[in-house]
């Protein structure tokens, strides 16, 4: 996929391809279990079994992410870090950053 440079306004999720493999192995896992407790391998059946549990422990994390909504993004116009001066870096790294703070409060 070519890059368009505005790729935070447009971005998806795998979070739908997520919720659609763990629902997957969920199904594989169940189904594991059953036929495993079925012809007495009691081992394979646990095990299935805690695979299992994890897949939909994953599907509900999934879904709660799903629910939550899109989050946040700041704009084009928002730099990602406070740009800082050639003389504020020098003064942070002498002194552990108290110019840095102080410059920080002052607004």
């Amino acid at each position: 996929m070519l890059r368009t440079g505005d790729e935070p306004l447009h971005a998806r999720s795998p979070l739908r391809l997520r919720l659609g493999l763990a629902l997957w192995g969920l199904a594989w896992a169940v189904a594991g279990a059953v036929a495993f407790a079925g012809v007495g391998r009691p081992g394979w059946a646990t095990a299935c079994a805690v695979i299992a549990g994890v897949a939909a422990l994953d599907v509900g994390c999934v879904l709660r992410r799903l629910r939550q909504g899109p989050h946040y993004q700041p704009g084009r116009d928002v730099p990602p870090y406070e740009p800082v001066s050639d003389g504020v870096v020098g003064a942070r790294h002498a002194n552990g950053g108290a110019a840095w703070r102080h410059r920080r409060r002052a607004r």
